[in-house]
């Protein structure tokens, strides 16, 4: 047998096993989401009709399929609660992404600049908070900016306030914790770009006779659009159906689609408008996937 045959048999099963893996534990829930999203719902267990019954014999099943509508989505955008709630959340995210990426760029490319042996020091402190849970990190935030937290009492103490300021449950505190929890997923993928990036380049810029402005944002920012891209990316989508943070230190004036989503579910028992919501809420995440697949492409064909 051939090293060839020997060889080839292995490569091609790994790489099926991605697709399999996609098949399975994306396609599949989907088709049950998108399914109870075309039901309506129903005072019974599960609360949505109609349940496809392979027992009851094909008549059943096509009854089933006849009776779904597209009622759900239309009710979404009918109905200001879910517009301005996908809305809320697209400028949240696009607000707190911006955020993120003035301040993680300056720290990934200082962190690049580092001596290669203080290189893992920075990389471990912005790892750490990592290591502590989610939760317990965001109910530290509230500890902080109650009314009677530790934010006041540093404040009143240093006689900059004269009575505690209202932080928590506004979009201040939520800002806050979304970009102190995301902030690392900026730093990261900015940081493996940065350091991978040539030196001499930036040299060869400032003989030519660059100001350093100049070779910033004519060489290295250009270069680093990948990293920025990633960074983005890591950040906007899981904002966009955040919960936790909004549902914490945000106020309940206005919501964000991962808490209406969940209101939705819970609350309220309506399978199909959440199941709806949730559709919806992934094709407004492929759109900038697909921008980055696009963008990715372009660069791999413009290579030599």
């Amino acid at each position: 047998m051939s090293a060839r045959h020997i060889f080839t048999a292995p490569a091609r099963w790994a790489s099926i096993a991605p697709y399999v893996w996609m098949v399975l534990f994306l396609l599949v829930p989907f088709g049950f989401v998108l399914k109870i999203s075309l039901s309506h719902t129903a005072i019974a267990q599960p609360p949505y009709t109609p349940v496809f019954d392979v027992a009851a014999g094909w008549g059943a099943i096509e009854d089933a399929f006849a009776a779904l509508s597209w009622d759900n989505f239309r009710l979404l955008f009918s109905d200001d609660l879910y517009v301005l709630s996908y809305l809320r959340s697209l400028l949240v995210a696009a607000v707190s992404t911006s955020i993120l990426l003035v301040i993680g760029y300056p720290i990934a490319y200082g962190m690049a600049r580092l001596p290669k042996r203080w290189q893992g020091v920075a990389m471990m402190l912005v790892i750490v908070p990592f290591w502590t849970s989610f939760l317990i990190r965001i109910y530290a935030w509230i500890n902080i900016l109650q009314h009677d937290g530790l934010l006041n009492q540093i404040l009143l103490t240093l006689h900059v306030v004269s009575e505690p300021v209202a932080w928590l449950s506004t979009d201040s505190a939520m800002y806050l914790g979304i970009v102190y929890s995301y902030l690392p997923f900026m730093i990261l993928p900015l940081y493996a770009t940065l350091a991978k990036m040539e030196p001499a380049l930036e040299e060869a810029a400032a003989d030519l006779g660059a100001a350093p402005r100049e070779v910033f944002w004519l060489v290295t920012f250009p270069l680093s659009l990948p990293g920025v891209a990633a960074g983005v990316l890591l950040c906007f989508i899981p904002i966009v159906g955040e919960f936790v943070i909004p549902d914490l230190l945000a106020g309940s004036n206005a919501l964000m689609i991962g808490q209406t989503l969940w209101l939705e579910f819970f609350t309220n028992k309506d399978w199909p408008v959440a199941s709806a919501t949730a559709i919806v809420l992934l094709v407004l995440l492929l759109a900038p996937l697909l921008l980055y697949e696009r963008m990715q492409r372009r660069q791999l064909e413009a290579r030599p």
